[in-house]
């Protein structure tokens, strides 16, 4: 049995981009594109900045 997919696809607050990103980052996420913080760590799952759009497969 599968649990839940480790990354999410999270469209940029700032410039709209979808980037899939890590559920668990041990660091914070930024745009590729304008550099905006898309996700911080939490010790557990991100706090997200920006819209989860979906998941993505594992």
């Amino acid at each position: 049995m599968r649990g839940p997919s480790p990354f999410w696809i999270v469209k940029c607050p700032d410039c709209s981009t979808e980037q899939t990103i890590f559920s668990r980052p041990a660091t914070t996420v930024n745009c590729t594109v304008c550099g905006a913080t898309l996700a911080t760590p939490t010790g557990g799952r991100a706090k997200l900045r920006g819209e989860l759009l979906r998941t993505a497969g594992a």
